[in-house]
């Protein structure tokens, strides 16, 4: 029997800033579901179009196209993490392609990356792990929070809608929210007493 091998089922592209329509492969690799473009235009758009001197993490990095769109929006700083060895491979071939010196790609655990963040040292924290890895968010949400700086943002993709309640122990409040196919993608900042 041959062994799997991992192919492109597809792509993803970015959709704004520097590196604006450049293709990202997807690989078939488990848990792997990029967002999508139109939910990423969202994001961006509720962001603003220049992220000029935002320090960034993506800690679940997959195909990278969330920490990539940062990175051609004008970010200074943008880690990108990822546990699998091919998939942290390919971002940092793209990255290195596209000449995104603001980009540094790190395999690894990223909530332990995270946790390792000093305080306030953070402008943006991508969080979309995997639908399968949701129980990981709690503690993913209370590391991302200390790590904000004061009016940063946490986007926060899942498999469900976190309400007050839910993000309450974080100390985080909703700020946007979108609902788009099974994907829930909500725009997090810290609640005003948490400054």
């Amino acid at each position: 029997m041959k062994a799997r091998t991992a192919r492109a089922p597809g792509e993803v592209r970015i959709i704004g800033g520097l590196y604006k329509r450049t293709r990202l492969p997807v690989l078939d690799r488990p848990g792997l579901r990029p967002t999508p473009d139109r939910v990423r235009e969202t994001l961006f758009n509720w962001l603003g179009q220049d992220l000029g001197g935002w320090r960034c993490m993506d800690v679940f990095a997959g195909s990278g196209a969330l920490g990539l769109e940062a990175a051609s929006r004008g970010a200074a700083q943008v880690l990108l993490v990822e546990q699998d060895a091919l998939l942290a491979r390919q971002i940092g071939q793209l990255a290195e392609r596209l000449r995104a010196a603001a980009v540094q790609v790190r395999r690894g655990d990223g909530l332990s990356e995270l946790a390792r963040c000093a305080p306030a040292s953070l402008d943006l924290v991508l969080l979309d792990p995997p639908f399968d890895t949701q129980a990981l968010l709690p503690a993913a949400l209370k590391s991302a929070a200390r790590a904000l700086a004061p009016g940063g943002w946490i986007y926060l993709e899942a498999g469900r809608r976190w309400d007050a309640a839910a993000l309450q122990p974080a100390g985080l409040v909703c700020q946007r929210y979108l609902k788009a196919g099974a994907a829930h993608a909500h725009l997090l900042q810290s609640a005003p007493e948490s400054y």
